[in-house]
């Protein structure tokens, strides 16, 4: 099937990724934001669509280290999954650490360099830069974050916070996907 220049193998049933984990990371969060609506819209519930936002991010984005979320449980409290990577914190609350400052102002956080940021919580001794994405209802409860790590310095920039804020927007814009409702 081809999405805008760029196909979407389906295999039993089940889409298979068609970019090149090696293409810029303009072109590869392109073809996420186009595929995200098909891809996420089966999901039943949040934790399915969870689960495979993170397959998506870790296909199409191998030199992240880290991918997942921290998830809403009780008031002031995130905890951990569905993610991808080394062991995580299990439990973090809204007043420490970067996912804790970006589920608390519900902003997206960029962290250049996690050993100079305040209130870092060291979860792997391998990260050096990390985004934090707020993940919201379209009536902006806040239901968990998006955590991404990487073993890079200043790996992140504001192009990867606007893509990585996207399927939010469009979801808020455009209505809901399932799994996110």
């Amino acid at each position: 099937m081809n999405r805008g220049g760029m196909n979407l193998i389906i295999a039993m049933a089940e889409p298979m990724i068609d970019v090149s984990p090696l293409a810029p990371r303009a072109e590869r969060y392109d073809y996420i934001l186009r595929i995200a609506p098909e891809v996420l819209a089966p999901c039943p519930d949040l934790v399915a669509a969870m689960a495979t936002a993170v397959s998506l991010l870790d296909q199409c984005f191998p030199e992240f280290f880290w991918i997942g979320f921290y998830r809403v449980t009780t008031p002031e409290n995130l905890v951990i999954g569905p993610y991808r990577g080394t062991l995580g914190c299990v439990e973090i609350p809204f007043s420490r650490g970067v996912c804790g400052e970006a589920a608390r102002t519900k902003t997206t956080v960029v962290v250049p360099d996690v050993n100079a940021h305040p209130g870092h919580i060291a979860c792997d001794a391998a990260a050096k830069s990390e985004i934090v994405v707020p993940v919201m209802t379209p009536d902006g409860a806040l239901v968990g974050v998006l955590d991404v790590d990487s073993d890079i310095l200043d790996d992140f920039t504001a192009a990867d916070a606007t893509n990585l804020e996207a399927p939010g927007a469009a979801r808020r814009r455009f209505g809901p996907i399932s799994g996110f409702q």
